[in-house]
């Protein structure tokens, strides 16, 4: 096998967090390997809500920290939660320093919108709903003007490679397909995306299949939190895969969620109507769906033709498909958004495996619990690409080595995964390990995985994709209650015995997965 040795730091991901951590690692060189072209294919850019942090005078990095608390329903690290909050203003600075232009007042003071779970105004928004895309921006603005930084583009990490017990490469092939090079860092980090498109209705970049966290549980990594899978309550409801997003900041204006008789179903739901946990409104749009009622959005009477101006994502993907949301309400459905699960980290972002660092929505902290607070996610990516960037120079030393130009060479052999495959583990998965789950659709779910990697295994970026899929299902089976974003009608309480963070390796979980297909009928 070819094989490629650099002094740099390897980065897999070229998303919020594999570039952040890359210029806080400037002028240690770095490698970033990215599938797609800089810019597209990366979660991050798809954000609209914002960054959650404390910033009015009438907020705290505390307040914080306790809405975090209470909405990851009791499995959040507080020592976390309190790391990442109190953090959270430095990080708005510093990307405002970069180039990012949040919303301003007259006065100059960041403009902030409520979400669900939050108890004051807290999420700081670019161009209304375009934060994500903006923030991208400037940071990918920032990155190439850095020597420092190289980015290979069409370009897939699939494996780790470990000597002696640690992490000491990453093969990679191209994005299309190739025989895997070997790619040996001085240092690894893993920052790419999460798992949302291993369901079939999903608001996730097409590639954003669970390959990252694939990688690291196939090399024995432990993983955490795998079966809290965050569901958004309002993805929009028209044929396109995947799904485009009504925000959250819209309910935060005042929008309503109506059905097709015109009811508007969430106040009978739970006291914050609209802006209850997302959890509890994505089930509640489930079940409205399930019945054949039809839930909208109603932005009509509180946002009218503001709509274009205020949240221009929104209003572009409605007319794609011939919905004028200043006339008409927005038909809305719950898709897979964000995985709370992933890598299992500690502060300063190492792994269970030495060598190996992880940030970003692959890797999993105890920041979300059961249930990500709103506009958290960007936040986590922030803080924790600064807190891997630091680990990495402080275990490396004080940096020598200058940039290079890595220019790897693919052989054209093998293929991309099966796309018919694909397809099949991503109904999978939406049947038996969607918003509402039990023990038997989770036990045919592992079935069907199974029998999908079996007849699959000879395409390891598949197997990366089966792998965190097993590890979702076999978690899920695992947590026999009810909380935050995990419900199973066959346990519909939470149980406190079960009050605490899951962890999880691959090969626990293929035992489980064995057993249960050795079990059935």
């Amino acid at each position: 096998m070819h094989m490629i040795k650099t002094e740099q730091v390897v980065i897999v991901g070229a998303g919020l967090a594999a570039l952040y951590a890359a210029l806080k690692l400037a002028p240690r060189p770095v490698v970033l390997i990215s599938p797609d072209p800089l810019g597209y294919g990366a979660s991050s850019a798809w954000a609209q809500g914002g960054v959650a942090a404390a910033m009015a005078q009438s907020d705290s990095p505390e307040d914080h920290a306790r809405d975090t608390l209470i909405a990851g329903a009791g499995t959040v690290s507080s020592e976390v939660a309190d790391f990442v909050t109190q953090a959270a203003r430095e990080h708005i600075y510093d990307l405002s320093e970069i180039g990012t232009a949040f919303d301003r007042t007259k006065t100059g003071d960041y403009v902030l919108s409520r979400e669900a779970a939050h108890s004051a105004a807290r999420v700081v928004r670019v161009l209304g709903d375009r934060a994500g895309a903006e923030i991208m921006r400037a940071l990918i603005a920032k990155a190439q003007k850095t020597p420092s930084i190289q980015v290979l583009e069409g370009v897939l990490a699939e494996g780790l490679k470990q000597s002696e017990g640690r992490v000491t490469g990453v093969y990679i092939t191209a994005a299309s397909g190739s025989d895997p090079i070997l790619l040996q860092g001085a240092a690894h980090l893993l920052a790419g995306g999460g798992s949302g498109g291993l369901y079939s209705r999903t608001t996730n970049p097409a590639r954003i299949c669970g390959q990252v966290i694939g990688i690291a549980a196939r090399a024995g990594a432990t993983i955490a939190d795998a079966e809290f899978v965050q569901f958004h309550p309002t993805a929009i409801d028209v044929d396109e895969d995947p799904a485009p997003l009504a925000t959250e900041a819209l309910r935060g204006e005042g929008a309503t969620l109506i059905n097709a008789a015109g009811e508007r179903f969430m106040a009978a739901v739970h006291p914050d109507a609209e802006l209850a946990p997302r959890d509890i409104v994505a089930r509640a749009i489930y079940q409205q769906t399930q019945a054949g009622n039809r839930p909208m959005l109603d932005t009509r009477s509180v946002l009218g033709a503001q709509i274009t101006t205020l949240f221009p994502s929104v209003a572009a993907a409605c007319q794609r498909h011939d919905i004028d949301p200043a006339r008409a309400p927005i038909p809305v459905a719950a898709a897979a958004h964000y995985h709370m699960g992933g890598i299992a980290t500690d502060l300063t972002g190492q792994t269970s495996l030495s060598g190996l660092w992880a940030c970003g929505e692959a890797a999993s902290t105890g920041l979300h619990g059961a249930n990500r607070l709103a506009s958290n996610g960007l936040l986590e990516a922030l803080v924790f690409a600064s807190s891997c960037a630091l680990s990495i120079a402080e275990t490396l030393g004080p940096s020598t080595s200058v940039a290079h130009e890595i220019t790897p060479t693919f052989n054209k052999q093998s293929t991309e995964p099966n796309p018919k495959a694909v397809l099949a583990l991503r109904q999978a998965m939406t049947d038996g390990a969607g918003v509402v789950r039990d023990a038997t659709g989770l036990q045919n779910t592992l079935a069907i995985i199974a029998a999908l990697e079996d007849a699959h295994q000879d395409n390891t970026g598949f197997c990366n994709m089966t792998a965190t899929a097993t590890l979702i299902a076999a978690a899920a089976l695992l947590r026999t209650e009810s909380r935050g974003a995990h419900y199973r009608t066959d346990f519909p309480e939470p149980c406190d015995a079960q009050e605490e963070r899951s962890e999880l390796t691959l090969a626990t979980a293929l035992a489980l997965r064995a057993s249960v297909v050795k079990d059935l009928p």
